[in-house]
């Protein structure tokens, strides 16, 4: 039953209350606090997400237009724009962190994910970093090239529910093997990783830990073949070799042996060299797994298009990184709307559904059948599809 809620009540319920309270607790976010508490902080930036405000002002000047029904979306007064520029700068961005974190460990046990890496049985995470370029002017402490700021978020992200486990947020110019240096391993879990991750004494730590990787090689990798194993034909795998690595550097960094598997994609034709501490799996499912790893580019390149993470409503480090922590926690709650009502639409019309929807008193899953259902009554039968998906 709805009871009159709004559609952005609704989908705030979805937030880990007692995990938030505790966050809460923890940093002291409510120490000398009179109105304006952390959870209307963080209702009017995942306001500010879902309708796509690109600024303080702006978000602030839609809050004082909706008037009264701002009660209905939880927060409790008028919002002014220096009030919420304070909190963001000051209010400490961990509470965020947390919040997301408890959040995507609820979601990873309820979302079903790839059919094909449950069968998998074995977690599988991508790690990677994305640049997030910001203006040298307002942000002097990001300074990345002459004229240009800039941070990364460097993020391990789920392959089977696709939604990132973590993110940390550094200076553009760092490295992205100084994740691997943050990263706990999980013992039996798979990691895909880049070339640009490929350092011999770091990876052996993940094979310590008896965890597994899946990486690309270099070209004049100097090694010997310790033993070669038979290749399926027809598969696309061109070699299956057991390696020892000779030179005297990286034969100290990574002193047991590695398997390396030579690959063709049957589609572009473009060869591929992996290397991976497991011997049991099929060369054809390292290189499978090694093609799972584009989802993550496909996730950054969909926040950034979707969600707010290029114009920042603050200058300091906190507020930037409590801003990205809160676009974490919207695309998130996304996720586990459309799981948890078994929308049908794609991930991107459900956010554009909810931006113009947020203040209906309707419920989620009336919204969206309605709108199946227009779908379906509204078809022209006459009309050719330019792209059909």
């Amino acid at each position: 039953m709805n009871l009159g809620r709004t559609v952005f009540a609704q989908l705030v319920e979805l937030l880990p209350r007692r995990a938030f309270e505790n966050a809460v607790a923890r940093y002291g976010g409510q120490r000398r606090v009179r109105r304006f508490s952390c959870l209307d902080q963080l209702l009017c930036m995942i306001f500010a997400q879902l309708t796509g405000r690109a600024s303080l002002r702006e978000t602030v000047a839609c809050l004082r237009a909706i008037g009264p029904r701002r009660y209905h979306c939880g927060l409790r007064g008028p919002v002014s724009r220096s009030t919420l520029a304070d909190a963001n700068e000051q209010r400490d961005q961990r509470i965020f962190m947390d919040t997301a974190l408890a959040l995507i460990a609820h979601v990873r046990l309820e979302v079903p994910g790839d059919a094909d890496l449950r069968r998998f049985k074995a977690d599988a995470y991508a790690l990677d970093s994305t640049t997030i370029d910001l203006c040298l002017k307002l942000f002097p402490w990001a300074h990345f090239r002459r004229h240009k700021g800039g941070i990364k978020a460097h993020t391990l992200f789920d392959l089977r529910t696709e939604i990132p486990v973590f993110m940390r947020v550094s200076h553009a110019k760092t490295h992205d093997l100084w994740m691997l240096d943050q990263l706990t391993p999980q013992a039996g879990a798979f990691y895909v990783l880049d070339r640009g991750y490929l350092d011999f004494a770091r990876l052996h730590r993940l094979h310590a830990a008896a965890a597994f990787f899946v990486t690309r090689a270099k070209r004049g990798l100097d090694c010997r073949v310790v033993q070669r194993q038979a290749v399926p034909p027809g598969a696309g795998v061109q070699r299956d070799q057991w390696i020892r690595l000779r030179g005297p550097k990286s034969r100290r960094r990574y002193p047991d042996t590695l398997r390396r598997v030579g690959y063709v994609d049957p589609e572009s034709q473009k060869r591929f060299t992996f290397l991976t501490n497991n011997t049991a799996l099929e060369a054809t499912t390292v290189a499978w797994l090694y093609r799972k790893r584009w989802r993550i580019e496909l996730f950054f390149k969909w926040v950034k298009q979707h969600l707010h993470i290029k114009a920042f409503f603050g200058t300091t480090p906190n507020a930037v990184k409590a801003q990205l922590w809160i676009a974490v926690i919207v695309y998130v709650l996304t996720v586990k709307l459309k799981h948890r009502y078994e929308l049908r639409q794609d991930l991107n019309e459900v956010l554009q559904v909810l931006s113009v929807t947020l203040l209906e008193k309707t419920p989620v899953s009336q919204l969206f059948s309605e709108m199946r259902h227009a779908a379906a009554t509204g078809a022209d039968h006459n009309q050719l599809l330019l792209f059909k998906i």
